[in-house]
């Protein structure tokens, strides 16, 4: 085991954002100078960034196995997300339409947006239950839906635990009785495979930044045939499903790396399944009261994710940091919340324990070292805190 007296300095939090990809920031530099035209006007500049995009479109729809046409470019997941639940909801006239379901463990974009359409637009949302693993159960889907449940949305893998949930199930059972499936897939992507025709979802959101894209840049799967409220007025852009210049770097840049994800997937995702297997290994071996939460297998390949009873996750990431190890506590949208991880209280975890989060994720170029270490000061930080925990008793 290495050290942790020398401090070294190691990022395990891609879950939260990964860097981008000096290829992906090649293919993206002509289009900040020498192709600066907008992609929606009539010009020669124009029509090169026009040209860019739609490439960009049809890189993305073959990894998709969708048509181009059903790909909308975004400002990013969260917008993907919103733009699916709120163009579904709203597109619907008079109350045939006025039901959601989702799950108790979805990431705050859905479950805030659910929350503010329920108050200012009359909206209903159910939420599913999670197992203490963060599965999603399809039998529970059954009794969920409602003769005027308008979508389903549930997210392809978790962000705080990584654990997979059973899409394809579930939309098999939305689609058996005509409602709409949509998917939050931004940690997945680069992970899991995302053939929408083998999940069988009609709508899939995309974050670039996730994938060693761009920040600022996402995508969003819409099926033939699905007509979206827009969640953002103004010119036809998106063949009118979202409005506002197109950024064409940044959607050059999220077709390059998700291209790239997948070109090297089984290289990459092998690499983090050793390195997370060893690390989560390590961890329980190694430092005192950890335990695993999640699902023990059926996990993002580059995720690993620990409860430390009686520790504050908040004041753990601190002490890491000061070791130089970057890591987070719940997801870092909850960064500096008080409130203990919501979807740990899902899955049964008691309130004072779901304070002592902690999330490790691995990334493609992090090594056998940067895992030795991190346990290593992880291990030394946890019984120091323990320590003092006792003596202020």
């Amino acid at each position: 085991m290495a050290s942790a007296n020398a401090t070294q300095s190691v990022y395990l939090d891609y879950a939260a954002t990964t860097p981008t990809d000096p290829r992906v920031v090649e293919a993206m530099l002509p289009y900040f100078t020498e192709i600066y035209g907008n992609a929606h006007s009539g010009h020669r500049p124009g029509r090169r960034a026009e040209q860019a995009v739609e490439d960009a479109r049809e890189t993305v729809a073959r990894i998709l196995n969708c048509k181009p046409s059903e790909i909308v470019f975004t400002s990013g997941g969260t917008e993907s997300v919103n733009l699916a639940i709120r163009g579904v909801t709203l597109s619907e006239k008079g109350d045939s339409a006025k039901h959601i379901v989702s799950s108790a463990i979805e990431h705050s974009a859905v479950l805030k947006t659910l929350e503010q359409m329920a108050s200012t637009n009359g909206i209903e949302y159910t939420l599913l239950p999670v197992s203490q693993e963060a599965v999603v159960d399809p039998e529970t889907l059954i009794p969920a839906l409602q003769p005027n449940t308008a979508l389903v949305s549930v997210m392809a893998a978790n962000n705080e635990v990584g654990t997979i949930q059973p899409i394809s199930a579930l939309a098999a059972q939305a689609k058996a009785r005509g409602v709409l499936m949509h998917t939050d897939a931004v940690q997945a992507a680069g992970q899991l495979p995302l053939d929408v025709q083998a999940l069988g979802v009609d709508m899939l959101s995309l974050s670039a930044h996730k994938f060693y894209g761009p920040k600022g840049v996402g995508a969003l799967y819409v099926r033939d045939g699905i007509r979206l409220t827009p969640s953002q007025t103004g010119g036809s852009h998106e063949e009118g499903q979202r409005a506002g210049t197109v950024n064409t770097p940044g959607v050059v840049g999220l077709a390059k790396a998700l291209q790239l994800a997948y070109d090297e997937f089984d290289e990459r995702t092998a690499h983090y399944r050793s390195l997370r297997d060893q690390l989560i290994d390590e961890v329980l071996r190694l430092v005192p009261n950890a335990r695993l939460t999640g699902h023990s297998e059926q996990r993002l390949p580059g995720h690993a994710s620990f409860l430390l009873d009686g520790l504050d996750g908040n004041t753990l990431i601190m002490h890491l940091d000061m070791k130089g190890l970057a890591a987070s506590s719940a997801s870092a949208c909850k960064t500096g919340n008080p409130e203990p991880s919501s979807v740990l209280l899902a899955m049964g975890v008691p309130y004072e324990t779901a304070f002592g989060s902690l999330r490790l994720t691995i990334g493609k170029d992090t090594t056998e070292t940067d895992i030795e270490y991190s346990v290593s000061v992880l291990a030394q930080i946890v019984e120091k805190l323990y320590r003092l925990r006792q003596n202020y008793r």
